[in-house]
């Protein structure tokens, strides 16, 4: 980097074990489309569950590559739903799971804060517990001892005693405790709506602008269905 350049101020995105990549990848083309910095952490866990979601294997000597065909897919797992642009990619940085002396395992590397998507709650356990047993729970407690913004996009259901308690911890410690819960009202059509309504709603709590989803505009009946539903209490 020249003196004169603008120092590199990058979102870290994590991606656990669990099961949901397709919100994953929605994230990872909003931020890109976005003109933002991502330096990408996928856990070993994560890469089980790619494999299974997409039938792609997540290899770090081709990364890019990999990448590359995950963000290509749709949420129902066709290839080519998306075309990224040839250079989409050129401002992603990977690093391997296993590298705790990679950059974003210190708080001098600056950032502007880390968005895991999807969350595990053996991840969500690890976060709030400080273990830092891999780079994706250490990026997270750097994220939060620097005071950096901390989105956790829990995707698990049901959600025990435990895991709420070290939920309610992170939210304590500032970050922002996101479930992957998608909204109907935006007259989703088809299974890539509800994946763009949750990472749509994990931008919002970023600050990154996007148009994944449309908002709430306060009229009734305004998305596809046409209908009221209910609204009781």
């Amino acid at each position: 980097m020249n003196p004169g350049d603008t120092q590199r101020k990058p979102w870290i995105v994590g991606v656990s074990g669990a099961s949901g990549t397709p919100y994953a990848a929605a994230v990872l083309r909003a931020l890109l489309a976005a003109g933002e910095s991502v330096d990408l952490v996928v856990s070993r866990a994560s890469r089980l569950t790619l494999l299974d979601e997409t039938g792609i294997s997540f290899r770090d000597a081709h990364w890019r590559d990999d990448l590359s065909a995950w963000l290509s897919r749709g949420a129902d797992g066709k290839p080519g739903t998306f075309a990224p642009a040839p250079d989409a990619l050129a401002d992603v940085r990977y690093w391997a799971a296993g590298d705790l002396a990679a950059g974003p395992s210190s708080g001098s590397y600056t950032t502007k804060g880390m968005l895991i998507v999807p969350a595990s709650t053996a991840c969500v356990a690890g976060v709030a517990l400080g273990l830092s047993k891999d780079l994706l729970q250490r990026s997270a407690s750097v994220t939060l001892k620097e005071g950096r913004r901390l989105v956790v996009c829990v995707r698990e259901t049901p959600l025990n005693g435990q895991t709420l308690k070290h939920l309610v911890s992170l939210d304590e410690a500032g970050a922002i405790v996101l479930p992957a819960s998608p909204a109907f009202y935006a007259g989703a059509t088809h299974i890539q709506d509800l994946v763009d309504f949750v990472a749509g709603r994990v931008l919002d709590a970023a600050g990154v602008p996007h148009g994944l989803y449309r908002r709430w505009e306060g009229e009734l009946g305004s998305g596809s269905g046409g209908g009221f539903g209910s609204l009781g209490s």
